[in-house]
């Protein structure tokens, strides 16, 4: 099918179908009816039925229930991804538009992440926050296997998926297979739900049974189909037998020597996949000379390979407690892309001079070979900026002058970057620490320490250098943009924040400092991560582009992801860009040109799609190992912190940054409470005390569902 999509009878016959459904005369026909007019021989209705799927799945045209072909700009219909939230409700995700929400009732039986056809039934306006919508029509279903828990009965039995966005599967007697009670499978649609009739399945194969150990892990890894990307293609594995394991003498050729440099890398323990390295000295003007090194993986991860195949599908690698799932096999992402200490490797490097006010005044792109001194870590770093541990201070006396003169860099960044908006958030990462079995023992926060914050300046840099210097060239590139935040949503901020005597001006052409220094303003440290987490909630999601259009975040007029080639896709792309550039001397030719800005559009959209979907993956396994944690401790106090409040109750946070509910009944008070939705409180009518984002308050772990990973707390009543 490939190979029939890329012959040119194919897209010309598209391209000629695509413009036939939009003429104005056109009327409404079958596929047979379409075949008879285009004169298509009985051998080729095949590639005739493919193109007009594929214009189905473009969103050119849909079939009706006649089986016509419908164009859908005649239409008031608008093609969406069904985003669902529950089993109840969702969105309809448009492209390039508002996202639109789908109540129960019009649902019709679309599941999660279908392709599906919306008619609007209330627009935007002033009773309705967000514009509301109808499924007409389901084009494409994204789900044909599902996990679950098997519940039996005498004549059939049903599966109650882990997601809790899909109803349960109806499972007749003849496809139970060897299933017993309570264990999870994984289950094939044979037939998909109706408004009449649950969703039909086969139980494809048993994954484990509720005594099993760690079976929730297992079965949420199944879910999204992890264990079948733990291993690669035999066709990749074909090609990484020619990668070799050492850098070869013909691939320093033309490449800067910087192996007698002092170049060290710093990452977590347990890091394997060391993409950035870095250098440093001080000039005799003055001046700091920072040298950053990225792993070259664009010289091993080659053009219409099935190596680059895969890091395009992948998009991403995928983090989760005790593992990864690589966007690069291990032979490249721990091995000859990683930047080992001791070894020679290919990078591509790029030299900053920064002056004193952290403006870096000139810059240079080169191809390196580097041999990296020493790995470090965060943690030991930390320890000699602090002067503590005698065994560390000496395993790093060597390297001392330079982790303080990288800190006096990393501090002058920062304030520059601080004084021209940038905004820290204050919101600590969770941490899952398991055992040796993979046992989650401990939730806490993730510890972020000088250390830490060195690395991400040298790297912020880094990435706006690159970014500033080819869109200046106009080159083919992949962005990293951040838009300005909804109108809306900052007033809405600004109702919040009235409850703390704070507020943002100017919220039409909202400049990132306004946030920036209302933040900094925030005294009380509870309350300033409570208004951080809000804030963030209120600013768009950063994504991949085509088009550089800032990043308002970081109050970076040009900004893209280069530093980590090794596990995201556009890092690796815009490596082949720069390559390119290096070896032709900026001189790319406009066959090439034309090539990669349709490349570069493509792949901004589908490695934003895929970064979603890593994120949601590794947030589900953090909850889950958070609720198989907290499953422990019930009835056992602690103290929270209000995060946000809600139409059904309030939001705690934990110090270790464990979330639950306090719905209304686990106030315990025997007040009623009211939810001002404008201000976000809760306001009790007998009692007039209020509850509000930012409020500490005593909490008992109440109830804790692992299934659902829900955490409901109770208010504390001595």
């Amino acid at each position: 099918m490939e190979n029939i999509k890329e012959n040119d009878k194919y897209l010309k016959r598209k391209e000629a179908l695509t413009s036939f459904f939009s003429d104005k005369n056109y009327k409404l026909l079958t596929m047979k009816q379409i075949a008879v007019i285009f004169n298509v021989k009985k051998n080729e209705l095949n590639i005739l039925e493919n193109v007009l799927n594929e214009l189905v799945e473009d969103g050119i045209v849909y079939i009706d229930d006649s089986k016509r072909y419908v164009p859908l700009s005649n239409s008031n219909f608008i093609k969406c991804k069904y985003q669902a939230k529950s089993t109840s409700f969702g969105f309809g995700i448009v492209e390039n538009g508002e996202d639109i929400y789908i109540s129960s009732n019009n649902l019709d039986t679309a599941m999660d992440g279908d392709d599906v056809l919306v008619e609007i039934t209330v627009p935007k306006g002033n009773s309705s926050k967000s514009r509301e919508g109808r499924i007409v029509k389901i084009l494409k279903r994204s789900t044909s296997t599902i996990i679950g828990r098997f519940i039996k009965s005498k004549s059939f039995g049903f599966v109650e998926p882990i997601d809790k966005k899909i109803n349960d599967i109806y499972i007749p007697k003849k496809y139970i297979s060897s299933a017993k009670e309570n264990d999870f499978v994984e289950v094939k649609i044979e037939k998909y739900a109706t408004n009449t009739s649950k969703a039909e399945g086969k139980i494809l194969r048993v994954i484990g049974n509720m005594a099993d150990t760690n079976i929730e892990v297992k079965a949420l890894y199944a879910s999204y189909a992890l264990d079948k990307m733990e291993k690669f293609s035999i066709k990749i594995e074909e090609e990484l037998k020619s990668i070799p394991d050492e850098v070869l003498d013909s691939d320093i050729i033309n490449r800067v020597d910087r192996t007698s440099d002092v170049t060290v890398t710093i990452d977590s323990e347990d890091a394997k996949d060391l993409d950035d390295a870095v250098s440093v000295k001080k000039l005799e003007n003055g001046n700091y000379m920072l040298s950053v090194y990225i792993a070259d993986v664009s010289h091993y991860v080659r053009e219409n390979t099935e190596l680059n195949k895969e890091a395009i599908y992948r998009g991403t690698s995928i983090y989760i407690p005790g593992t990864v799932i690589p966007m690069l096999p291990k032979k490249l992402s721990n091995g000859i892309c990683s930047l080992n200490a001791g070894v020679k490797r290919l990078a591509l490097g790029v030299d900053m001079e920064i002056d004193l006010s952290g403006n870096v005044i000139s810059s240079d792109v080169f191809k390196a070979l580097i041999k990296v001194s020493k790995k470090m870590t965060y943690e030991k770093v930390y320890k000699v900026l602090i002067n503590e541990d005698e065994e560390v201070l000496k395993e790093y006396e060597k390297y001392k002058d330079n982790i303080f003169l990288m800190r006096e860099i990393a501090s002058i960044l920062n304030k520059k970057r601080v004084d021209e908006g940038s905004i820290n958030f204050d919101i600590p990462e969770t941490k899952v620490v398991l055992d040796e079995n993979g046992e989650v023992i401990d939730i806490k926060a993730y510890e972020i320490t000088i250390a830490n914050k060195i690395i991400e300046e040298f790297m912020l840099v880094t990435n706006m250098t690159i970014a500033e210097k080819f869109f200046f060239l106009d080159m083919p590139f992949i962005y990293r943009i951040h838009e300005t935040p909804d109108e809306e949503k900052l007033r809405d901020l600004n109702e919040i924040l009235s409850m703390y005597k704070k507020r943002i001006k100017g919220v039409k052409n909202l400049h990132p400092k306004v946030l920036s220094e209302m933040l900094e303003s925030i005294e009380d440290e509870s309350e300033k991560k409570v208004i951080s987490d809000f804030t963030l909630r209120t600013l768009k999601l950063a994504r991949y582009s085509n088009e550089c259009l800032g990043h308002f975040g970081l109050a970076a007029k040009y900004y893209c992801h280069f530093t980590s080639p090794i596990r995201r896709y556009p890092d690796l792309f815009i490596h082949r860009i720069i390559s390119k550039c290096i070896e032709s001397n900026y001189m790319m030719s406009d066959k090439d040109i034309a090539k990669y800005m349709k490349q570069a559009e493509k792949y901004a959209k589908s490695s934003s799609d895929t970064e979603k979907q890593s994120t949601i993956i590794e947030r589900d396994f953090d909850n889950l190992y958070t609720a198989l944690y907290m499953s422990r401790f019930i009835g056992k106090e602690y103290e929270a912190v209000i995060s946000s409040v809600t139409s059904f109750g309030m939001f705690v946070k934990l110090d270790n940054t464990v979330e639950g509910l306090v719905s209304f009944p686990n106030i315990c008070d025997g007040d009623y409470y009211i939810f001002d939705e404008k201000k976000h409180i809760l306001i009790g009518e007998r009692s007039g005390k209020i509850y509000k984002v930012g409020d500490k308050v005593r909490v008992i772990l109440d109830f804790v569902n692992v299934r659902l990973k829900q955490i409901d707390f109770a208010i504390y009543k001595r």
